[in-house]
């Protein structure tokens, strides 16, 4: 739900929130993020932690960068979001507090205020920013709905007991269930 109606905000008025404050940027509204719980800090960092290895092992150029991080999708005055993880390929898309450009690869973890966020609003603004894969893992559900917007098909559902290809990555697979029985 937007934090403030019948205004239009940008760029400026994103970098101006109080520090304490973490919100989004959506076509110029602001839409409050509620701080996460434990078990989805844990699944982001075990997350981050299985790509940056298997980046590192095979000598990869891109980056993988938990939230808070700001990414201006479409490099707009109006869309600025906190991914809670991205991989970024284009390292000239990168300045030390920003990514500008749609990074090619996000993961949502669902939270039970994110759910119509994730699956809904940020689903469009992912595909038409360019992002190349997008995750949303939803602990509630024990399912990870992947999009490969490159291929142009449906979005696959596996359980968290499934491996997942990763799209960007030939070779590379996560399996949810085994990082949720580990500790970082």
């Amino acid at each position: 739900m937007p934090l403030l109606k019948e205004h239009y905000y940008t760029s400026d008025d994103y970098w101006n929130l109080p520090e304490h404050c973490r919100a989004e940027l959506i076509d110029g509204q602001f839409y409050d993020m509620a701080p996460p719980g434990l078990g989805h800090q844990r699944l982001i960092a075990q997350l981050t932690r299985i790509i940056g290895n298997y980046i590192a092992s095979h000598r990869g150029d891109c980056e993988v960068i938990p939230a808070p991080f700001a990414v201006n999708l479409d490099a707009s005055d109006k869309n600025w979001v906190e991914p809670d993880i991205s991989v970024i390929c284009d390292k000239s898309k990168l300045t030390e507090k920003e990514c500008i450009g749609a990074p090619d690869w996000i993961i949502e973890v669902v939270s039970p205020g994110s759910r119509k966020h994730d699956y809904s609003r940020k689903n469009m603004l992912y595909l038409e920013a360019g992002v190349r894969e997008y995750w949303i893992v939803d602990p509630d559900k024990g399912r990870t709905t992947v999009y490969r917007y490159e291929q142009d098909a449906a979005p696959t559902i596996f359980a968290f007991d499934q491996e997942i290809e990763v799209g960007i990555y030939h070779g590379f697979a996560i399996t949810v269930a085994d990082l949720l029985l580990s500790k970082v």
